[in-house]
């Protein structure tokens, strides 16, 4: 068994924050990183869909993963994003990444391929070909994103493509899947992580998952949650889960605008400007995200996010929510 490449834990995917140009904003982006970092997650990943991946130029791109890995400099493991239908497009952003220091490539089984295992593994032997010796990481997504396979094609996929050492399995029941795949794959892999937001991540890591890989707003609690899991906590594991899932059931719905405002409530981000396209937040939901916070405060660190309940009851005075 060759020696684990991807780390196990909260590997939050970055967001890409836009300034009021309409431009990624580099330092807003660096400061979400070191937020992640110090928050205590075991790596960041970017970029993905929650990173808003299919808005940007290939310029974009290319300036905001070389400035993640100066950022980082080799200390902190930083996965590359680099799907692409073209598995030589895809090979080509999964070197960039490792001109920058990533240390792996999440690449999403594309649709076109379906789930005819022989034409996703040539996929991934095409993609693995371009990047010689770099691990790659099968992210498994429903349609239309992905190719949504079964546990049993990811699994034969993976062993007709050594360069894959682990999955992000995000096709329901998520649970389910990451027991089947891990009882396909006879322990080859590095490890299973979750997807689909984290929320599932309970029963995921019931069922022997490597982590969960978020969106990054609450980092801090995903990590919270991880460590009281390892620790044998499962009450408190639990605690954190159940203060946090109303809000992430939300964020399914709006995706990263939901991540964007939950990300300024909380003081980590100035602007909330989003390209994705998607459903926009209303007066009403911009009510609701205040309430959500609300219940999830508890196990949030630091002070009370602007607009919840919790924080108007420490400043009697403070506006009414918008």
């Amino acid at each position: 068994m060759p020696e684990r490449v991807i780390p196990h834990g909260v590997l939050p995917v970055l967001p890409t924050p836009f300034g009021e140009d309409g431009a990624p904003d580099q330092a807003a982006f660096l400061a979400l990183a070191d937020f992640a970092l110090t928050s205590g997650a075991d790596g960041v990943v970017y970029p993905g869909m929650a990173s808003e991946v299919e808005t940007l130029t290939p310029e974009e791109r290319a300036a905001m993963v070389a400035a993640l890995g100066r950022h980082l400099g080799g200390k902190t493991p930083f996965i590359v994003g680099a799907s692409d239908a073209d598995p030589a497009r895809a090979a080509a952003r999964a070197a960039e990444g490792r001109a920058a220091g990533a240390i792996a490539a999440m690449v999403m089984a594309p649709p076109g391929a379906g789930r005819e295992v022989a034409r996703q593994a040539a996929y991934f032997r095409a993609v693995a070909a371009g990047v010689p010796g770099m691990a790659l990481m099968l992210q498994n997504a429903p349609p239309p994103n992905g190719a949504g396979l079964s546990p049993e094609e990811v699994a034969a996929v993976c062993a007709e493509v050594p360069a894959i050492r682990t999955v992000k399995e995000e096709t329901l029941p998520c649970g389910q899947h990451v027991s089947r795949i891990l009882a396909a794959t006879g322990g080859r892999l590095d490890g299973v992580l979750g997807g689909a937001g984290a929320r599932f991540v309970l029963d995921e890591l019931a069922r022997g998952a490597s982590g969960t890989m978020p969106a990054v707003e609450i980092v801090d609690a995903h990590v919270a949650l991880w460590r009281a899991w390892g620790a044998g906590n499962q009450a408190e594991a639990r605690r954190i889960y159940d203060a946090t899932l109303p809000l992430l059931c939300f964020q399914m719905v709006f995706r990263v605008r939901a991540t964007k405002e939950v990300l300024r409530r909380r003081g980590l981000l100035a602007h909330t400007a989003a390209r994705a396209a998607g459903p926009k937040l209303d007066e009403g939901d911009q009510m609701e995200i205040g309430q959500l916070l609300a219940t999830a405060a508890p196990v949030l660190p630091g002070p009370p996010p602007q607009g919840s309940a919790a924080a108007a009851s420490m400043a009697p005075s403070a506006a009414p929510l918008s």
